[in-house]
Parts: C-alpha cells; sequence; structure tokens
C-alpha cells in the first residue's frame, strides 16, 4: 500500500528530549545562587522561540539558548567559568550514547524486509548524523533526509524529489506539529507514537488537531500489525 514508510528520529527511534530535560535541570542548579528560577524549561523555551528564525534546531542551537537565557537572568552577572559550564553541559549531551526506544530494533527490522524506509528528522547534520551512525539502524534506511524545518513545503519537496505519491507516503512520528499535520495536509498518511515527554513548540491542540485523520499507536511494536490491516483492507 505504501511505497515509502517515513520515521522521525528523536523521541520516535531513539531518546532524546529527556536529555535536554536533564540538562536544563543542570542548568537550574548553576543559576540558584543568583535567584529562584522555578520555570527554567519556560524561560529557555521562549529564547528558543526566538532563536528559531535564527539558528533552527538541536544542541547546539539549545547551547546558544542556555547561555542567552542565563545572561538574561542573571542581568548579565554569569561568570565565564560559569558559561563554560554550559557549554560543557552541550558536550556531555553531545556524548550520550544514542538509546533506542522500545521495540524500535525489532519493528524496524521487520518492516525494512517488505517496504522502503525513510529518516526525515530536524536538526543539526552533524549531530543527527552521528545519532544515526550509533542507531544501528542506519542500513534499514535507504533514504536519510535531515532537514531545518518539517512543513508541507518541505514535505512536498521530498516526496517530488523521490517521485512519492503523498497518498503512498507513511509518516510516523511523536510530533503532531512536525510528524502528522503537515503530511495530512498534503494528501499523506501518518501514524502518531506520543513519547512521555514532548517540548511545548511541538504540541498542537485544538480543532486543528482534532480534525486531522491519522492514527495513534502506544508503542511501536504496534506498527506492523497495522500496517497488516492497512495493506489488507487496500
Amino acid at each position: 500500500m505504501f511505497d515509502v514508510i517515513a520515521f522521525d528520529a528523536d523521541d520516535t527511534l531513539w531518546h532524546n528530549e529527556t536529555i535536554y530535560s536533564l540538562t536544563q535541570e543542570k542548568l537550574k542548579q548553576l543559576l540558584a545562587k543568583y535567584r529562584d528560577i522555578e520555570d527554567i524549561e519556560g524561560e529557555i523555551y521562549q529564547t528558543e522561540r526566538r532563536n528559531l528564525q535564527y539558528f533552527g534546531y538541536g544542541i547546539k542551537s539549545f547551547t546558544l539558548s542556555m547561555i542567552e537565557t542565563a545572561i538574561e537572568l542573571t542581568n548579565g552577572e554569569i561568570q565565564g567559568r560559569e558559561i563554560n559550564q554550559i557549554i560543557n553541559f552541550a558536550k556531555e549531551m553531545l556524548e550520550t550514547p544514542t538509546q533506542l526506544l522500545d521495540d524500535v530494533a525489532e519493528t524496524v527490522a521487520t518492516l525494512a524486509q517488505s517496504h522502503t524506509l525513510m529518516i526525515i528528522t530536524k536538526g543539526d547534520l552533524f549531530d543527527q548524523e552521528t545519532k544515526i551512525a550509533q542507531s544501528g539502524l542506519a542500513d534499514y534506511f535507504t533514504y536519510v533526509e535531515i532537514v531545518s524545518e518539517k512543513t508541507p513545503g518541505v514535505y512536498r519537496g521530498l516526496l517530488e524529489r523521490y517521485g512519492l505519491s503523498p497518498n503512498r507516503f507513511l509518516m510516523i512520528g511523536n510530533s503532531l506539529r512536525s510528524d502528522v499535520l503537515p503530511v495530512i495536509e498534503l494528501g499523506g498518511r501518518a501514524v502518531h507514537v506520543p513519547y512521555s515527554l514532548t517540548w511545548a513548540h511541538e504540541i498542537v491542540t485544538g480543532p486543528e488537531a482534532q480534525a486531522a485523520s491519522y492514527f495513534e499507536l502506544e508503542k511501536m511494536s504496534q506498527l506492523p500489525a497495522l500496517l497488516a490491516d492497512l495493506n489488507h483492507k487496500g
């Protein structure tokens, strides 16, 4: 039924948001001597949103936003050695081994026997290439696309590049905003597999999400059965 099945990477194939959450807690502890900051995540998020147009997604962008947030919250009093600690936080994030989500390895291996698989993920090119190489999954994917953003226009361009019809394209991901709604808008199909933590920027609620027609699974191991059912129905 599908010519290509595409997967998001971060928090769909492997853990990612947990690393960011833990790093935000480290920053909170670092800045505690300057002021009491209960919502460090919210403070960084607002900075990240402002910076997306300049730095895009990924750990390097996140690091610049942490530094900017730290300067703002301390009224410029933060010390150079503390800025260096924030940089070291980023290095620790980049050195964290890629940890696959439950059932991903088995599911991807199974689907690769009968389908052409693709990764479509956004973020820093070097960081994503490193994660893919470390994951042990690279050989299962025929195509890998690392993009700066996931919009209907970006998906349309990818489909045209590979000569794919939207109604024969399936996208699997944890984000309604990035992985599901843009694909549905083009006439493709999508599967939402929620992750326990979701970056606020990727959360979509209200009529837009409710009106979209997509599949939702609790875990990746349910995907082969869903595909078998869809293929049976034609």
